[in-house]
């Protein structure tokens, strides 16, 4: 059993002031792994007080000086791998199978910031001016329970190659995965208060830190819902805000698209971190042309994916991380029935053969019309829609007919035409027949999937802010 009981503040492990418990639960088996003390308020107030006392030594650092510290961070969180991994699959429930990048993707987020740091110019010319980027203050980093830990290292990596301090915000429900990578990080011997993490309630530590006149900068990955919140709270002291939400992903089949290349991206795009994750390819737009023949064969492929066990090796979706997540996936998959969508494959309660556990059947709606719910609203769960287009012009309305627009696939034999679809499609990133991710590139929404970008020297410059300075002669 788990019992994490300290946070970490100014250098140190410590007792919270916080006094709530909260428990642990493994999503595959209902069961209690552990608990977590909560941190409060005055908890992140001491924490907000170590980071801006710490941030004027940090933000002087010069850039390979942060560079080293990113080293050292690098290595210790490197090799917590297998921790990780346990606390990944027992924790959140990661299929063992697809485990490894959630694994290393704490790590390699660390080296994309070590990258974009060496490239990146803190000073500038600009006709007789130099502008010079300098460091926002004291950050505040308001991670998910999706990937928390990489979260954690993703945000945390950029602020402080950028010369700010942080407090760290992490989920309550992934405090295992969180307590590794703090000890890790610990381990890379960074100065008392350059970083500090404090898990609590997020409408009581998230609340403290979008209100604390001491926090110049938010960024903050979850809820379209939360994130409106958190501009609302943020106004009052005109913070700068960076917000990676929601997002009803589209991915485009063109109509020359070869069933058997893409049918597997298709599942891999919609199916991603057992549907848990703001960029999944929950919207498939078919020409109606092909309909049938793409409705079979993904009704066959969907029988072949399992739910089931993550530590099964062959276990393709793993558990919904909580009792509510699940049932907010099935009162999707009950809605969608009754909008007059017809189950493809899937449907309401847990896959055979399994009583216990949050886990849900892969399902894909076909029938469906752009306008209902299913086809709007984040579902974040392994559940898909079918929806029929005329026409390239048509697949590109649909693909934008939407609140949201931070991720899209194309995939077509013709790459000329699918770069053309690409480039009309609304949406902060555009895949066009690969699922890779580049860490150097800009990664971020339009419309209310957020505000701003995240990697890169994108990343970088949004903890900065640019001063002129003009001398006469």
């Amino acid at each position: 059993m788990q019992r994490i009981d300290t946070i970490y503040i100014n250098g140190q492990f410590v007792t919270p002031h916080g006094e709530e418990w909260f428990d642990l639960i493994n999503p595959s088996t209902e069961e209690a792994i552990g608990q977590v003390r909560l941190a409060d308020a005055e908890d992140c107030r001491q924490a907000i007080a170590a980071a801006r006392a710490a941030f004027p030594a940090w933000s002087r650092t010069t850039k390979a000086e942060r560079i080293a510290a990113l080293r050292r961070m690098h290595a210790a969180v490197s090799s917590r791998a297998a921790e990780l991994r346990e606390a990944l699959i027992t924790e959140y429930g990661a299929p063992a199978s697809q485990a490894g990048w959630m694994v290393g993707f704490p790590a390699d987020a660390i080296a994309a910031s070590i990258v974009a740091l060496e490239n990146f110019e803190f000073t500038e010319t600009a006709g007789t001016a130099q502008v010079i980027h300098s460091p926002l203050g004291v950050a505040g980093l308001i991670t998910p329970w999706n990937s928390d830990a990489g979260f954690i290292c993703n945000k945390l990596a950029t602020a402080l190659a950028a010369g700010c301090t942080a407090v760290i915000k992490p989920s309550e429900l992934s405090a295992w995965q969180t307590r590794i990578v703090t000890e890790a990080l610990h381990e890379a011997g960074l100065p008392a208060g350059v970083f500090n993490i404090v898990t609590g309630r997020g409408d009581v530590v998230g609340a403290e830190i979008t209100r604390h006149p001491d926090i110049a900068k938010i960024s903050f990955t979850g809820s379209t819902a939360v994130g409106k919140q958190i501009v609302r709270h943020s106004a009052e002291t005109l913070k700068r805000v960076t917000l990676e939400l929601g997002g009803k992903s589209p991915t485009v089949i063109l109509e020359d698209a070869d069933i058997a290349t893409v049918v597997p991206m298709i599942l891999q795009a919609g199916f991603l971190n057992s549907g848990q994750a703001c960029i999944a390819g929950t919207r498939i737009l078919v020409p109606r042309s092909r309909l049938g023949e793409f409705e079979s064969a993904i009704a066959a492929a969907v029988r072949q994916i399992r739910s089931g066990d993550p530590r099964q090796t062959d276990s393709d979706i793993g558990p919904m991380v909580s009792r509510q997540q699940w049932e907010r996936v099935q009162g999707y998959i009950r809605l969608g029935v009754e909008e007059g969508a017809s189950l493809l494959a899937g449907g309401e309660g847990r896959p055979d053969g399994l009583h216990r556990g949050w886990f849900v059947r892969p399902t894909v709606f076909t029938d469906v019309r752009n306008t209902m719910r299913i086809a709007r609203e984040e579902i974040f769960g392994p559940v898909l829609v079918v929806i029929p287009y005329a026409d390239d012009a048509e697949a590109v309305a649909l693909a934008n007919d939407t609140s949201y627009g931070l991720s899209a696939v194309v995939l077509g034999a013709d790459q000329q035409r699918a770069m053309a679809v690409a480039r009309q499609i609304e949406s902060g990133r555009v895949l066009v027949n690969t699922l890779a991710h580049e860490p150097q590139a800009p990664f971020g929404g339009f419309k209310q999937s957020g505000i701003g970008r995240e990697m890169g020297r994108w990343g970088l410059a949004a903890f900065l802010e640019p001063k002129t300075v003009l001398a006469g002669c």
